[in-house]
């Protein structure tokens, strides 16, 4: 898992007109299914992108609330506080089209594991 700042990456998505946070979806599943141990089951970060292109989005509102599972697990493996509601929260920020606030949110998770 690589330390990311979440500024800088907000910031090129937005340069790069959603080109690097394609990016940072696909690099924010793998790592959240190495961290909770899915590496070999989970839906890597390429299949997750190409389902969430195919379904026009559906599969990105489902593949949010499970991120929040996951990185539950892997708190879990960690000895950390586990916040139950993380999937709700990246699920409803992702049906209003805020799934920016979400990666960060997520990512903000993923760093503070390492």
């Amino acid at each position: 898992m690589v330390k990311r700042n979440i500024g800088l990456c907000i910031v090129l998505s937005i340069i790069t007109c959603g080109i690097y946070a394609i990016y940072w979806f696909i690099v924010l599943a793998n790592e959240t299914n190495a961290a909770s141990g899915h590496a070999q089951d989970g839906t890597s970060g390429g299949i997750a992108f190409l389902l969430t292109l195919v379904t026009c989005g559906i599969y990105g509102i489902y593949w949010a609330y499970k991120q929040g599972e996951k990185l539950n697990e892997a708190k879990a493996m960690r000895n950390m506080p586990v916040d139950s509601n993380a999937g709700i929260l990246y699920l409803i920020l992702e049906l209003l089209g805020l799934g920016i606030v979400g990666y960060a949110l997520m990512q903000n998770e993923l760093n503070k594991m390492q």
